[in-house]
């Protein structure tokens, strides 16, 4: 078994505490691994550690911080598929997945370097004669990222990244399901040779380390991602000492398929955007609508796309799906099946373990499709977080419109369609902060990527994810 340990103040330390968090193994449920739990006091260290370093890191220029950065992601390319193993073996998805995201985090590391280095200011003419207003940005200081454990390492990347660059010190609160993968990131972020203080890691219970953290005045800056609920946790939290907060939050992304839509591509999409990592994505498709002239078709080659989907242990198999992470995710997809068979929806596929793994203690389960659902089932309510999708029919854009919207969450949506009039309306009348049109990809690193109503606030990528660890200062001038 691996017993890792913290890192606050540029040491690996095991806190000043005895208790531990057990990391297990989703393909088996077997313990791989323990992590200290964060006590007060480790807490309150890190805090302090990160306020002594912003004052030196603060004051380097934006060129300096960007080679820390481009060395810690040329460090990440080179340790990948040791960390990539290890994302495998706490978070259950395959090798390659994890491969593909310990990348994604090198790139967002290199991104954000080069970003740093666009921070520009703006003078303003005034009225008065020899006066003028300048715009100038300014770090917050010491930033907490919060996020979970579907991708244990992309989504602590796209915080810390922005953080630096900008010329914040980082906190990072890991998740407690899948700690290992991020620690050795940031093992890779601090042989780059930053100061000690710039970046520390926590592990331990969320709601503890949360709430403490929300209390300490010095922290300025939170970045959460996780479910809606703990998201209005954390801003009620942030009333006293009036932290900066950006929330990436729950979604039911919706789907739209049109009569004028490319059928096998919109299959394609659905299939990958439906059940990769097993459903565990803030932007899985959870409902999709497809035209009444083409649904039969398309429930068809969906059907035989998903059953084509292979499922194992990812770490020795070759496989496109893994384990769930946890066990209650199972039992959740469970229920919102069971609820739409009991209103009068049709399983036309999946519902079970798969019967290789019928004896395993693994967290399998396959890929499901629920078909003639209504909007009063769980799956099209309720953000599943599971391999389940629900599909309807629809008549008019207009009712397809109506029911997408029809949600209080607004992180996403997907449309396919080879009509410009219909993409046109559609990505203008849907009520999300990203719409992805033929491709089922609604985020990417250089563009803004944030949610609408109860789907959060704030932005992360591109430039408006680093403008979210920036202050703006006004400075008015006359000229004597």
């Amino acid at each position: 078994m691996l017993t890792y340990q913290m890192f606050i103040g540029g040491k690996w330390t095991s806190g000043k505490g005895t208790a531990v968090i057990e990391v297990s193994n989703p393909a088996t449920n077997e313990i791989i691994a323990t992590v200290p739990k964060a006590t007060h006091q480790d807490i309150a260290d890190a805090v302090d550690a990160a306020d002594v370093a912003f004052k030196k890191w603060s004051k380097l220029t934006v060129f300096q911080r960007g080679e820390y950065l481009r060395k810690s992601s040329s460090i990440v390319l080179e340790r990948a598929e040791e960390i990539a193993k290890l994302m495998t073996q706490e978070q259950g998805k395959p090798f390659k997945e994890a491969l593909g995201e310990v990348k994604k985090g090198a790139e967002i590391l290199r991104y954000y370097a080069e970003e740093g280095e666009r921070v520009y200011g703006r003078i303003i003419p005034n009225a008065e004669i020899n006066t003028e207003s300048r715009v100038i940005y300014q770090p917050m200081g010491v930033a907490v990222s919060i996020s979970p454990w579907n991708y244990p390492i992309e989504l602590i990347a796209w915080k810390v990244a922005g953080a630096l660059a900008a010329g914040c010190t980082s906190i990072c609160k890991l998740p407690s399901e899948t700690p290992l993968s991020p620690l050795e990131f940031i093992r890779c972020i601090q042989d780059s040779g930053v100061p000690n203080g710039v970046i520390n890691a926590l592990t331990g219970s969320g709601a503890e380390v949360g709430k403490i953290i929300m209390d300490n005045p010095k922290v300025k800056k939170v970045a959460f991602t996780g479910s809606t609920e703990t998201g209005k946790i954390i801003l009620a939290n942030s009333v006293n000492t009036l932290k900066k907060v950006s929330l990436e939050l729950g979604g039911s992304l919706p789907m739209i398929i049109t009569k004028n839509a490319d059928l096998d591509a919109a299959v394609a999409g659905a299939t990958r955007r439906s059940f990769r990592n097993m459903g565990q994505i803030c932007i899985a498709i959870n409902r999709i609508y497809v035209d009444e002239t083409v649904y039969e078709e398309f429930l068809r080659k969906f059907v035989m796309a998903t059953e084509k989907l292979t499922i194992g242990n990812g770490l020795i198999e070759d496989v496109d799906l893994g384990p769930m992470c946890q066990q209650k995710g199972i039992e959740k997809t469970k229920s919102q099946i069971e609820d739409g068979l009991k209103k009068g929806a049709k399983l036309l596929t999946g519902g079970k373990k798969p019967d290789k793994f019928a004896t395993s203690n693994g967290n399998y389960f396959e890929p499901s499709i629920l078909a003639d659902v209504t909007h009063d089932m769980l799956v099209m309510k309720e953000e599943t977080f599971g391999p389940l999708v629900g599909v309807m029919s629809y008549k008019t854009l207009d009712e397809a419109i109506s029911l997408a919207n029809d949600t209080v969450y607004g992180l996403a949506a997907m449309v396919y369609s080879n009509n410009l009039s219909e993409v046109e309306l559609l990505c203008k009348e849907l009520h999300a902060g990203n719409v992805a049109i033929n491709n089922p990809d609604a985020g990417v690193i250089n563009a803004p990527y944030g949610g609408w109503k109860d789907s959060g606030f704030g932005h992360e990528h591109g430039t408006e994810g680093l403008f979210e660890y920036l202050y703006i200062k006004h400075i008015r001038v006359k000229y004597l």
